[in-house]
């Protein structure tokens, strides 16, 4: 990363000058602003910054923070807890499901950083002229609805959401639905928004920071029965890294501080809504919030 950046709130007597720090992200929008958030806030605390963020899949990029290949990244608590970590019941409380992950990757070589209250689960949503003609508000409701009219609840979701735990199998058996597979379509992420706002799909799999939500004037369904996980965002680092540069949880944590899902939805719009780079977008975020100042 080469931005021309220096201390603003963060980062004041370059705490970690001469560190040499790897950041990386998986590959969704999301991810690859909150990757450039962290090796910004790194580089305005005086360290170099190698950039390997867009790794594909879930696992990769948990794995080269593992490996001491990479130094850090932005992960959600549900995604350690369930995928891996192997638990199948997430905790309700966000803070005690983030101190369950936190102790349990200890052993990993891993050491997750205080959390973010933006809380990146899944849910499922409606366009306008469905919602005024189903009158669906929960997760309840559209169990409700499949059961006495089944045609009318068909589906788009992605094929990870569609054979997670803690997806689609598990969300039917949460609510007792029961989907049949010719109502269900599976496709690329970005395609469902599109498709849930034209009606071909009744119900499409969103992520509840995703900017295209508000733009796309799109009803979530509330999960009433609290299924999914909560997937709150906190930096996950190297244990060996920070044992070596402690000060990059003080750098990072008032930054993390200010992650909610009202700002990640408009970093989020501005880049899927409105075609900005992702990581120019975390440069102008760090700059208004007074983290960082260009040189």
């Amino acid at each position: 990363m080469v931005d021309d950046v220096e201390p603003g709130s963060i980062g004041r007597g370059l705490p970690l000058e001469g560190a040499d720090l790897t950041v990386t992200s998986k590959e969704f929008t999301e991810q690859l602003i909150l990757g450039a958030i962290m090796g910004i806030a790194f580089q305005a605390a005086g360290a170099d910054v190698l950039d390997r963020t867009g790794i594909q899949g879930s696992i990769g990029a948990r794995e080269a923070v593992k490996s001491g290949d990479a130094d850090g990244m932005y992960e959600y608590t549900g995604t350690a807890w369930i995928t891996y970590q192997g638990n199948s019941e997430p905790i309700d409380d966000p803070r005690e499901q983030w101190e369950a992950v936190r102790k349990a990757d200890l052993s990993n070589g891993l050491t997750w950083l205080a959390p973010a209250s933006l809380n990146n689960t899944y849910a499922l949503a409606m366009n306008r002229a469905n919602f005024k003609k189903y009158g669906t508000k929960t997760l309840s409701d559209v169990a409700a609805l499949s059961k006495s009219d089944p045609g009318a609840v068909t589906l788009c979701v992605e094929g990870e959401f569609a054979n997670r735990a803690d997806g689609l199998r598990g969300m039917e058996k949460a609510y007792g639905m029961s989907v049949p597979a010719k109502n269900i379509t599976q496709m690329d992420t970005g395609i469902i928004y599109t498709q849930v706002k034209k009606g071909s799909c009744t119900y499409g799999e969103v992520f509840t920071t995703d900017g295209r939500i508000k733009s796309m004037n799109l009803v979530v369904m509330a999960d009433d029965r609290k299924f999914f996980p909560n997937y709150n965002a906190a930096p996950a680092i190297n244990s060996e890294t920070l044992k070596k540069w402690p000060a990059i949880a003080e750098v990072l944590d008032p930054v993390t501080r200010k992650l909610d899902n009202t700002v990640a939805r408009e970093l989020n719009a501005k880049v899927d809504v409105d075609g900005q780079d992702p990581h120019q977008v975390a440069l102008d975020w760090m700059e208004k919030e007074g983290f960082v100042k260009e040189k």
